[in-house]
């Protein structure tokens, strides 16, 4: 007995270690409730790094060439054509999008693309162009756009002997002579909605329009209601005339153009600036911009069917 009794409490004295490494191992492996999760949380797309950018770390905006007001730059003139001084209601856009995905002033980088070329199918040299590009469903078949960030009517610009004015339907412009930019809505409100008598004249740009309109081979332009502005501010006058915004057009036939953010076709940035857009919108960043550079007063014509 007593050589065995030894023995039994060196049992018990194992049993009773086996037993304490048990709880203390459970112990040990039980979380805390409030302990953070050990899954690392999914990466976010919209972080600077994971953009789908033309450069990485560099936002890279397209604008026209040249960019003229009131998208770059103020109907002053000052700054004119320098979409780097956050001027012009497209020039200030830009750069708050660009705070809103995170990017400093100093990492927006601008080039320049004719407006036909940037909606033509293949690669791009911009993560996203800003043009006044109407959102339509044949151009998002080779591009992918925005949500809208602008939305406007077509208008009729001419001189203040036009023969377009006091024109109140689209019978009355029926044998008007019209003009309009080549590749644009306007051009397209012209031979689909108004359908003159006679073809509209077409321009490489509205410049060329306008001289047509001066030199008085045509009588008006159709262009979208706040190009018009500028166009009777500085570029008409600017050809030694005086011109006016004859009116608006207000038609069942004619949707109101928005227009968005033209991407290359598939580009994931899509998502991440549709975001920054609804941002804008919904804190009033948006209506503050145009109210600053888009919105002139006074009442204008409205032209029907």
């Amino acid at each position: 007995m007593r050589w065995r009794l030894p023995i039994v409490l060196l049992v018990l004295a194992l049993f009773a270690a086996a037993c304490g490494d048990d709880d203390t191992t459970t112990t040990t492996a039980a979380p805390a409730t409030d302990a953070p999760a050990t899954t690392a949380p999914a990466a976010d797309a919209c972080a600077i790094e994971n953009l789908e950018l033309i450069e990485p770390g560099v936002l890279t905006v397209a604008t026209g060439d040249t960019a003229f007001p009131p998208w770059v730059s103020g109907l002053d003139g000052a700054n004119f054509d320098t979409p780097e001084s956050k001027t012009g209601f497209e020039g200030a856009l830009a750069y708050e999008i660009a705070a809103e995905l995170g990017f400093s002033d100093d990492q927006v980088t601008w080039v320049r693309t004719t407006f036909d070329e940037a909606i033509a199918p293949g690669p791009k040299n911009f993560d996203f162009n800003l043009q006044q590009y109407s959102i339509t469903e044949a151009r998002e078949e080779v591009v992918d756009f925005s949500v809208p960030y602008y939305t406007t009517r077509q208008s009729l610009v001419g001189l203040s002997d036009s023969a377009a004015i006091g024109a109140a339907t689209l019978a009355d412009l029926a044998d008007v002579r019209l003009g309009a930019q080549i590749g644009t809505t306007s051009l397209d409100f012209i031979e689909n909605v108004i359908q003159p008598s006679e073809a509209a004249s077409v321009y490489d740009t509205n410049v060329d329009a306008i001289t047509a309109l001066v030199a008085g081979q045509i009588d008006a332009i159709v262009v979208d209601l706040p190009t018009a502005f500028f166009v009777i501010a500085v570029q008409i006058p600017e050809q030694g005339a005086e011109g006016q915004v004859i009116a608006q057009f207000e038609t069942p036939a004619q949707d109101p153009d928005n227009y968005g953010l033209l991407f290359a076709d598939g580009n994931s940035l899509v998502d991440c600036v549709n975001d920054a857009l609804e941002t804008l919108r919904s804190n009033g960043t948006l209506a503050n911009l145009e109210a600053e550079w888009l919105t002139a007063g006074g009442q204008i014509a409205t032209i029907t069917e």
